[in-house]
């Protein structure tokens, strides 16, 4: 599986992300694969399950 350049992935707020600004997620999809990363950190690590 080839790794996307992460400034060209489409992320979106997790619809279970808390509204306060706490704990939040992005999710972005990556056919065939999902992306997840912290909201609060955009430039760290994410994960690709």
């Amino acid at each position: 599986m080839s790794v996307p350049n992460p400034h060209d992935i489409q992320w979106r707020k997790s619809s279970r992300s808390g509204g306060q600004g706490g704990d939040c997620v992005e999710v972005a999809a990556l056919t065939p694969a999902i992306a997840v990363r912290d909201s609060k950190n955009p430039t760290g690590p994410h994960l690709t399950l």
